[in-house]
């Protein structure tokens, strides 16, 4: 088994050169450096080695009582030690008020070492900054230092039995009495819902307070302990059996009149909802890239190790040496790196507040491909092993496993497909996107992207001009993504040369370049031949 490593010299070279990290004021590169190597260290020491074993044993339920596998409990009690829940959080209220980006890098780390983990500490930085745009002054003092401490963790309370992703469907009520707010109702598919690793969890529960629909739903925070010491009224009725994420609680909640306190003003749950919900899908797009990172990492150390075959000189050769296998592991590099400059560049503009239109537009696809490039190349890690990558020694298959739920959850890539065509084709996040891929053009120079960038253009008057049907939605958002994944390879390709490996980055890219150019021609080719036959 390949022990687990973070790729931090790859994710410091894509932010310096590829998502020009370096524009933020607030970035300090010595410190972050600093930082990262530290927080990298403890996960590789105490979190990863977990991993197989959450894998193996899974949460249990016992008397209402989620408790979580051998060794969890003492490592999040030593990471909150040593003040890395609270890494991003405001320094007024208990945190340490470093950069998001570094939140997010640290995030890609410790997705790659033990997603199941990652899960339940990750919607911290969200729940803050949803208390800091819409809570009160008394709720942000009251809940973002036990967040801040690792004494509190979070979670996002919204689907229910038959309301999934259509969240005008929604029953759980909030009703309010003398005492303030009360809540009833279920709530399923919760992560987190319940475990034994912090004293406390702030469940952000979406609930309704008026009419039918959207417009009937609040927001709510719901705390397990009460002031007092005794537990709210919120059960654990029983935790999902899943294909993965075994150590992360994926639970069934009962609100039996749960006290509660709104968040922000009545009917205005769902516009403070999705700004946490948007910050999650950023995060599952850097999973994605994990888990394409690490099945790469598992699946080169293999080739080059595993001896088959022979050279063209007749000397034993290693598999790596053989074209098919080199043609895979060379495709998941290069999903794993360009998920990241996707990533990284979307992450990179939130947090400089510029152009929200463009992160609007930009965070549904990046979601998509990364995520579909973690299933990707945890398939690929598989065929590069063989029939060793099918056991469990070498964990890809947990990695395969674990890497599944990124196109479903935080909305599936259908759905996101779907929001692109019908809610960001025609915004201002559309034209900026345009503007993004000219402005890479014009620093590369390269006249492939550029001829693809037209092809993208005829494809998006095609689609305004047939009214946006919605079966182009996945084949828009395929054209869309490669376009950026191209675009953002040019410039990787362009500085490979200060890459962690300059030969591999090289050729990785060029082939990229060459693939993707041929790809989008043809699907805009085809959708505008699809929607020419209606």
């Amino acid at each position: 088994m390949k022990t687990f490593q973070a790729p931090l010299d790859d994710i410091f070279f894509c932010l310096n050169t590829v998502a020009e990290v370096g524009r933020l004021p607030s970035w300090d590169e010595e410190l972050s450096v600093e930082v990262a190597r530290a927080y990298a260290k403890f996960v590789e020491q105490e979190l990863a080695p977990l991993n197989e074993v959450g894998d193996r044993e899974g949460c249990r339920l016992e008397a209402g009582k989620v408790l979580m596998p051998t060794g969890f409990k003492e490592a999040y009690r030593r990471y909150c030690e040593d003040g890395w829940q609270g890494l991003s959080l405001p320094e007024a209220l208990g945190g340490m008020g470093m950069s998001s980006v570094l939140q997010e890098l640290c995030f890609e780390v410790l997705s790659g070492a033990n997603h199941s983990l990652e899960m339940l500490l990750a919607l911290t930085p969200g729940a803050t900054r949803l208390l800091l745009n819409f809570g009160s002054a008394e709720q942000q003092q009251a809940w973002i230092p036990p967040l801040a401490s690792g004494e509190c963790l979070a979670t996002m309370c919204l689907t229910e039995p038959g309301a999934g992703s259509d969240l005008s469907r929604i029953h759980c009520k909030a009703e309010e009495d003398g005492d303030g707010w009360r809540i009833v109702g279920e709530k399923i598919f919760i992560s987190g819902g319940g475990q034994d690793l912090s004293e406390d969890i702030l469940h952000l529960v979406l609930a309704r307070t008026g009419v039918d629909g959207l417009r009937g739903l609040s927001l709510f925070g719901c705390k397990s302990r009460l002031a007092d010491g005794s537990r709210n009224r919120i059960s654990v009725e029983r935790i999902e059996e899943k294909m993965g994420l075994h150590a992360s609680p994926t639970c069934q909640l009962h609100f039996d009149g749960a006290k509660a306190e709104l968040i922000g003003a009545p009917g205005q749950g769902l516009q403070a909802m999705f700004s946490m919900m948007n910050h999650a899908r950023t995060d599952v797009a850097l999973q994605g890239v994990a888990h394409a990172a690490r099945a790469y990492d598992i699946a080169a150390a293999y080739a080059a190790d595993r001896q088959q075959g022979r050279d063209e000189s007749g000397n034993s050769a290693t598999i790596d040496q053989h074209e098919d296998v080199r043609q895979m592991l060379d495709e998941m590099a290069a999903l794993a790196i360009g998920g990241r400059a996707m990533a990284y560049k979307v992450l990179v503009l939130i947090e400089s507040g510029d152009q929200p239109e463009l992160v609007n537009f930009l965070t549904p696809v990046v979601k998509v491909f990364c995520s579909e490039a973690g299933i990707r190349a945890t398939y690929l890690g598989q065929q590069v092993l063989g029939g060793y990558g099918y056991l469990t020694e070498y964990q890809l298959d947990q990695v395969c496993r674990d890497a599944r739920i990124t196109a479903i959850y935080e909305g599936a890539n259908g759905i996101q497909a779907k929001s692109l065509l019908t809610r960001e084709l025609r915004s201002e996040g559309a034209t900026q996107f345009e503007g993004l891929i000219a402005e890479l053009v014009e620093q590369t120079k390269d006249e492939s992207v550029a001829s693809s960038l037209g092809a993208w253009r005829d494809t998006k008057g095609r689609l305004l001009d047939h009214g946006t049907p919605l079966k182009a939605a996945r084949g828009f958002m395929e054209v869309t993504a490669k376009l950026l994944y191209m675009a953002l390879w040019s410039k990787t390709v362009q500085h490979a040369d200060q890459s962690p490996d300059p030969t591999m980055y090289a050729r990785v890219g060029r082939s990229v370049m060459k693939q993707e150019a041929i790809a989008i021609e043809y699907m805009g080719k085809r959708l505008g031949s699809e929607l020419s036959a209606e």
